[in-house]
């Protein structure tokens, strides 16, 4: 009987289709249909030739409990097939052919360590106990986490089809190709096979390499592209002969040369990425995602192979194919709900991280959020640029060459570049700018024409080893120090300006904002946004402009994130209208103890003693820009961010750098804001907060107002309030000292968080790092070991802010009263 409707209809018989229905149906999922284009369990897509390798460790924390969870929830899955059951916990290793790679895997393990992994790092003889007949001569080391597991892949569709079939939950079709999506008022209404058409509430795409033709025809962009790759299979290998078991041997990386390893039997599999990039266009890719072999790619790999494994010398080839992966623009699954209603995206998928996407995507469609910070996967993170056929089509083919590269924290993309210059964008590279990119602009990391500052302040900007000084300068030390003194010029063009207007606009914000919104014309307000979780969604400036316009004021990354909670939310009686102004208007910053006699000479009806109270704002005019100023810092210290239109931007810095020339101004890169609003304790989204954490874990409680009216989170931010069991704290070590960012936080040998932030406090002498901690371990003056590429250092627990914890800087109109800020409400709040 053909079906004519279905609640949810599935596309996509992949693994990924497969374990969201699984997940879905957990859950209470039901009337649940998926469709395939191609044959069930042997379809055409990647999961059938996928080789099943399931390494877990990921730099991202997200990505790796995706892997976890799919390894720990496929083994309780039965065997399709007696004797082969559809995951089998083998173990993973990758080896080190090179220094540099060693090293990394220092680093590597430290991150597992964060992320509750198990690892250990080995001796190539001892790499050599799992693999006996591996090279050693030519390994430094290798990195062990007996977590690591191989999927037989289509037994692994299999087991899931059939579990889900066996509650009645779903139904699973193949041979069922998609012609078209039907949308009515911005929302999914069926879809068209070629066999007909089917009626559905909701649609999950899990079509991977195909996804961004569907997508296009429901009007918007998945920014991913199919790549190629090898994989071959040797003929049996004589240490190997005789061998009745599938795999026994751990799955084996060899990243120096883009190689991964798997055995079959009595013959070893290679996978090899250590080729050009073969992108491949989703209208190119056709039916199936298997190309014909290219010889003249396997070259490298084979040579390589041979030396690593030394009886594949001896062997030839059985199997070998191109296959095709999905990539998308940064690496990380794309996944949410689309902007049309009822239509939901999980692609961008490999088999490792399966499970736990089809766990998420269907916690997500289920609970109206997912349970855990899924802010590195959400189909709302792209900023347009990022959605355009040539950003696609080059960062996929980057991300491809990439896949085992060595990659430091800070290693920029090399193209495309100069997508975003704020307009005076020239002067930065006058004075020598060290770009970096951010979402799509060009912001300096430091300014080679302050290099002579260096000099000045030589003897408390800390020296830095190889790794730790790619991609930054000393330079960024005598900035912070000389904003600290005199007066700094900040380059703000990536913030981003979202106008929220209209008779209801005072209402909503209270709605949606954890703080009090009913604030004076003129006023400033710091708030979190939370979700219904009580978790940090965002955190933002508001500006009461008028009586019923407010400029909301975030990250210029993570303006699509926070642009899209506010519109879902937002009334739809025509009382509030929401605009993006963030190209209309650039942002500047202007802080240091001597801002104020910059804007006395540049600014009409300003003077240096004019009171101009922190977390207020004006209309002024500097020069010749109108300018709307608020008296904030994001570095804590007095002075300004200021908007201008972006006509006005380029004057606007000129006319400021110019009056600042009496006061030893100096341009600040983005390096030195970093330093700045960490030794002030400002938290950072994405990294210090997001919605794994709440405020009181966060240190931001005070930017949540219990005691107003309803706001989305509030009941569980008042169950959050009483029952705290981890606190982001700041954590002191020597200046010498060295953190990047990720490093686990070890007491007694037992893992308590890691460190979600750090940076050099040139003010106050002290390498700073922030992490959550269980509460008893959170009081000042508790030692704790940090673990930097496998050495550790210990750390103290302190009081913070570190720097003008009395708000002198900030606040008073005497600046010459400074002293180093509690994180509190600003005045009134």
């Amino acid at each position: 009987m053909t079906t004519t409707h279905a609640n949810l209809v599935i596309i996509g018989a992949g693994v990924v289709g497969c374990s969201a229905a699984y997940h879905l149906q957990k859950l209470g999922w039901r009337d649940i249909l998926v469709l395939d284009k191609g044959e069930l369990i042997k379809n055409d897509g990647s999961t059938s030739h996928a080789p099943g390798g399931m390494h877990v460790t990921n730099s991202s924390k997200m990505m790796t409990k995706f892997a976890t969870y799919s390894v720990e929830e496929y083994q309780k899955l039965a065997p399709i097939e007696e004797g082969r059951p559809p995951l089998r916990p083998v173990g993973g290793i990758e080896v080190a052919y090179t220094k540099a790679r060693h090293e990394d895997l220092k680093r590597k393990h430290g991150m597992a360590t964060s992320y509750d992994v198990e690892a250990h790092l080995l001796t190539p003889q001892e790499v050599a106990q799992h693999i006996p007949f591996i090279n050693t001569d030519v390994i430094y080391s290798g990195y062990y986490v007996p977590g690591d597991a191989n999927a037989l892949t289509q037994h692994l569709m299999a087991a899931l089809i059939r579990d889900v079939e066996a509650t009645g939950a779903a139904k699973f079709q193949g041979n069922t190709p998609i012609v078209d999506i039907e949308v009515e008022n911005g929302r999914v209404q069926a879809v068209i096979t070629e066999t007909g058409r089917i009626t559905c509430d909701h649609l999950l795409i899990c079509t991977n390499i195909w996804s961004p033709i569907l997508s296009r025809r429901l009007g918007f962009t998945i920014p991913l592209m199919a790549a190629q790759h090898q994989y071959t299979v040797t003929t049996p290998l004589e240490p190997l002969k005789g061998e009745t078991r599938e795999i026994v041997h751990p799955i084996l990386r060899h990243q120096d040369f883009s190689l991964y390893f798997r055995q079959h039997w009595d013959s070893y599999g290679i996978g090899n990425y250590r080729h050009e990039p073969l992108m491949v266009h989703p209208h190119d890719v056709g039916k199936t995602a298997m190309r014909e072999f290219t010889p003249k790619h396997f070259e490298i790999a084979w040579n390589a192979s041979r030396e690593l494994l030394p009886p594949i010398q001896n062997a030839e080839l059985k199997t070998k194919f191109n296959g095709m992966f999905a990539f998308s623009v940064d690496g990380m699954p794309v996944m949410g709900e689309s902007p049309v209603k009822g239509a939901w995206v999980a692609v961008g998928v490999w088999v490792t991280h399966s499970g736990g996407v089809g766990k998420a995507i269907a916690e997500w469609m289920t609970d109206g959020k997912p349970q855990m910070d899924l802010r590195e996967a959400d189909i709302n993170r792209f900023v347009p640029h990022q959605l355009t056929p040539n950003y696609v089509r080059l960062r996929t083919a980057q991300n491809y060459r990439e896949v085992y590269d060595i990659i430091h924290p800070l290693q920029q993309m090399e193209e495309p570049r100069g997508v975003r210059l704020a307009p005076y964008h020239q002067r930065l590279v006058e004075n020598g700018g060290h770009f970096f990119q951010s979402a799509g602009y060009e912001v300096a990391q430091w300014y080679e024409g302050n290099a002579h500052l260096v000099e000045q302040y030589d003897d408390q900007i800390p020296h830095r080893d190889d790794w730790a000084s790619r991609d930054w300068s000393r330079i960024q030390g005598a900035e912070h120090l000389a904003a600290r003194e005199n007066v700094g010029l900040f380059n703000l063009a990536g913030l981003a300006v979202i106008e929220i207007r209209g008779s209801g606009a005072e209402d909503y914000l209270n709605s949606i904002c954890a703080n009090r919104m009913n604030k004076p014309v003129g006023k400033v307000v710091y708030t979190a946004i939370l979700d219904e979780a009580a978790g940090i969604y965002a955190d933002v400036t508001a500006f009461r402009k008028t009586e019923d316009t407010f400029w909301m004021v975030t990250g210029g990354g993570l303006l699509p994130h926070d642009i899209y909670w506010l519109k879902k939310h937002a009334p739809t009686d025509g009382s509030v209208h929401i605009t993006d102004l963030s190209s209309a208007y650039v942002t500047i910053g202007l802080w240091g103890p001597k801002a104020r006699e910059v804007m006395a000479a540049v600014a009409d009806d300003y003077s240096a003693d004019d009171e101009f109270k922190y977390y207020t704002g004006r209309e002024m005019t500097i020069g010749t820009a109108p300018v709307t100023a608020l008296r904030i810092s994001y570095v804590g210290e007095y002075g300004w961010e200021m908007y201008t239109r972006a006509e006005f931007a380029a004057d606007l810095w000129d006319t400021l750098w110019e009056a600042g020339q009496a006061h030893n101004i100096v341009m600040v890169g983005a390096g030195a804001f970093d330093s700045l609003r960490i030794e002030k304790g400002y938290r950072l989204w994405g990294a210090d907060i997001h919605t794994d954490y709440n405020p009181y874990e966060a240190g931001i409680g005070w930017a949540v107002k219990l005691k107003k009216d309803g706001f989305i989170g509030k009941e569980a931010a008042r169950e959050a309030k009483q029952n705290v069991t981890r606190k982001l704290c700041a954590m002191t070590l020597e200046p010498s000292a060295v953190l990047l960012g990720k490093e686990p936080i070890l007491k007694d040998g037992e893992t308590l968080g890691y460190v979600t932030s750090a940076n050099c406090g040139y003010s106050v002498g002290k390498m700073i790092a922030y992490g959550y901690l269980p509460v008893e371990y959170a009081e000042p003056g508790t030692k704790v070991d940090i673990i930097y590429f496998d050495e550790p250092y210990t750390a103290t627990v302190t009081e913070e802010p570190l720097y003008d914890p009395d708000m002198l800087r900030l606040k008073d109109t005497a600046p010459e009263a400074a002293a180093p800020a509690k994180l509190e409400p600003a005045p009134g709040d």
